[in-house]
């Protein structure tokens, strides 16, 4: 009777599993850095201080979520009987006890410090939190030295992709055609992350200036996308999403959605979302750049000053017209790069939960004030692609862009989406996809 009183005290039931554990260990918990979380943060954070582009940023993004990706994915892949894809760091190698968690951190810090060199000692400072919380044991000092290894792997090999140096555009001429010298041009032939050809996505181009088709969207545009025109509500849309310099730009938006809906997910889980994710929103701009730089579209604000040259008898010429957004933009026309961000990140949300119709509320960068509160506006959405949809036309309603690029944005973001999720970070045996979700 003494011997069974001893074990009863000695060990103790976790809640209804059945599951028996030593009694000392009850209630003790690993530390969690929560790395995705907190090293994207970062990420974001660099970008708006730098001030970064919009395909800046993405490219940004992706590099840390696939160094962190493949790090974890790297030590899994040694434990478990069933190997997921990598992304561009072969598992090989991997320790299999290391910690995942200090692989995740190390491999983020590698990166960053290398694209962002003059924030090293927030970096710095970062790591050495994480470490000093997850301890000194040799798991994860294996961790370390792994992560540290697929971040130099990942920095090294992304360093020669096309994206530098930055290039320029000149100005052209004529009716239709975007009048100013424009930066990022050198992005139309980045190295993809994901997909296997970018020309693929390649809008085919506007509408032609003489039809009725352009006709109809630049009378939209005149109307809805107006500064002489007071609506609020309009205004507002347009802040909401608008992301301008200084702010983590669309794709980062996208990112800081992904991880509050999955904030609850798993590392492994948490760690192929960001990768997945922000390599199709890096993808994504190298169409969007080529589409731009091939037809070389004039914004609103110029078509609508200028339309006594376009030689349609259904437009008529402003000189005074200015767009709601308060700038004619600083690139060609079509197409939108909100909506093709925008659409492929919802596409890929979509298929990673398996469900579009996924309710979230959420605050961005760039969120005007509520009058009713006081606070940064915070919209509902109930749905990926309502939001996505809500991005693109937001362009519209803001005279940045015509119906027609937001159209043809979205349609590029979804298509590129649909290859990401048909062909990268996959197991490798067995099932990989049930419909559009991948396993």
């Amino acid at each position: 009777m003494k011997k069974l009183i001893f074990l009863f005290v000695v060990f103790s039931v976790v809640g209804g599993t059945g599951a028996v554990i030593p009694a000392s260990a009850a209630g003790r918990h690993a530390p969690d850095v929560e790395p995705v979380a907190t090293w994207n943060g970062l990420a974001l954070e660099a970008v708006r201080a730098t001030r970064a582009s919009d395909a800046d940023a993405a490219r940004s993004y992706a590099m840390v979520n696939a160094a962190v990706y493949d790090a974890v994915n790297g030590i899994a892949v040694q434990r478990d009987r069933r190997d997921r894809a990598h992304l561009l760091r072969s598992p090989d190698g991997a320790p299999r006890h290391a910690d995942r968690q200090a692989a995740a951190v190390a491999a983020a810090h590698v990166v960053l410090s290398r694209l962002y060199p003059d924030r090293t000692a927030r970096f710095n400072e970062q790591l050495a939190a994480d470490l000093a919380e997850l301890g000194d044991g040799p798991g994860v000092s294996a961790g370390r030295t792994w992560g540290q290894a697929v971040g130099e792997h990942v920095a090294d090999i992304r360093d020669g992709d096309g994206s530098r140096p930055v290039e320029t555009q000149p100005g052209g001429t004529g009716p239709g055609v975007f009048p100013l010298a424009w930066s990022g041009v050198q992005y139309r032939a980045m190295i993809p992350f994901g997909i296997a050809d970018a020309g693929r996505y390649v809008a085919p181009g506007p509408p032609a200036l003489a039809g009725l088709d352009y006709a109809a969207a630049f009378a939209e545009v005149k109307l809805a996308g107006s500064a002489r025109i007071a609506d609020p509500a309009k205004l507002a849309h347009y802040q909401y999403w608008s992301l301008p310099a200084g702010s983590a730009q669309p794709p980062g938006e996208w990112l800081k959605i992904a991880l509050e809906v999955a904030a609850k997910r798993s590392l492994p889980d948490k760690a192929r979302l960001a990768a997945l994710l922000s390599v199709a929103l890096a993808d994504a701009s190298i169409p969007t750049v080529r589409t731009k730089f091939v037809h070389r579209h004039w914004r609103p604000e110029t078509a609508i000053q200028q339309a006594d040259t376009d030689g349609n008898p259904h437009t008529e010429k402003d000189t005074g017209w200015t767009a709601r957004a308060g700038s004619a933009g600083g690139t060609p026309e079509y197409v939108s790069g909100h909506s093709s961000f925008s659409a492929a990140a919802a596409a890929v949300l979509a298929g990673f939960f398996c469900a579009d119709r996924i309710t979230f509320s959420h605050v961005t960068d760039s969120s005007p004030i509520d009058p009713s509160t006081g606070q940064p506006m915070r919209r509902t959405f109930e749905s990926f692609s309502e939001a996505a949809a809500d991005a693109g036309r937001s362009r519209v309603v803001g005279g940045s862009h015509f119906q027609f690029s937001n159209e043809a944005g979205l349609a590029m973001g979804r298509s590129l989406a649909a290859e990401i999720l048909a062909k990268k970070l996959l197991y490798t045996t067995g099932p990989t996809h049930h419909g559009e979700c991948p396993l």
